[in-house]
């Protein structure tokens, strides 16, 4: 069901890699609710996944965009503008990357270059986003800025490994970064810290079906879905949310604030 909540607005959506992916999803819930989108994604990202099909979907253009690169990054912002035929409304910030996940080296052994690559393009990349749109003032009054997040950032998950660190920096961005656009143009960053959902970049997560299951059994509503999360964007996108900003918002069905539940107690005692 659409509301209108979007109606008359624009804006970029990072990272939508395939139909599992949180941003796909939100692009599309987007575009029901009266948004125009620009969709980007890394290059090798994008011959990974299906793009294209999105994009014909909900009639969007998309651009290039590798957001460790300064040109790719002020070039995504200065096109974007040229394409919406002014400034836009909101951008939603899904991407992650971990060399060292994706080389299997435990968290006490690192590699410290693969770190630094993880926290540019995990982290800093919303900072670099952020301060472009600002060089070029490409935001609009009262804009929203979403970035995907988990609660990794705040508590230990072994298996999460370095990421759980990108996390905790991208909050910082986003905290950091919403007082200053705020107090320049009442431009609104928060993070959504989302239950572990079934994505294609999630999966790759050592036991993150232990996660899931879990998750699940902590949450009092249970996990909150791909599309859940979509829904509660939407919301942050909207005019209905606009003193909203500098906040990390658990989006996980009570997770975050459960010490235990019966249903971990009854497993337990299996």
């Amino acid at each position: 069901m659409s509301y209108g909540l979007l109606k008359g607005k624009k804006g970029i959506i990072f990272g939508a890699l395939d139909e599992k992916s949180i941003a796909w999803i939100t692009a599309l819930r987007c575009y029901e609710e009266g948004a125009q989108i620009i969709l980007t994604n890394a290059p090798v990202a994008m011959r990974m996944g299906e793009i294209n099909k999105l994009a014909e979907k909900i009639g969007a253009i998309i651009i290039p965009c590798d957001v460790s690169n300064n040109e790719d990054v002020h070039n995504l912002i200065a096109q974007s503008k040229e394409y919406f035929g002014g400034n836009f409304d909101f951008i939603l910030h899904s991407v992650g990357m971990s060399l060292n996940v994706r080389k299997g080296k435990h968290y006490t052994e690192i590699d410290y270059g693969f770190n630094l690559r993880t926290l540019d393009i995990s982290s800093m990349s919303l900072h670099r986003v952020l301060a472009e749109a600002m060089k070029q003032d490409a935001l609009n009054e009262w804009g929203s800025v979403v970035a995907l997040t988990y609660i990794a950032a705040q508590r230990v998950f072994p298996d999460y490994n370095e990421m759980a660190d990108a996390k905790a920096l991208l909050e910082s961005v986003a905290r950091s970064f919403g007082y200053h656009y705020g107090i320049k143009k009442h431009v609104r960053i928060n993070t959504v810290s989302q239950s572990p959902t079934r994505t294609t970049a999630g999966s790759g997560v050592k036991g993150f079906d232990g996660f899931i299951d879990y998750a699940e059994k902590m949450s009092p509503l249970g996990n909150a879905s791909a599309a859940d999360c979509a829904n509660y964007i939407v919301t942050l996108f909207s005019d209905l949310t606009r003193k909203v900003t500098m906040q990390n918002l658990f989006h996980d069905g009570g997770f975050s604030y459960t010490g235990v539940t019966h249903a971990v107690i009854e497993q337990m005692e299996k």
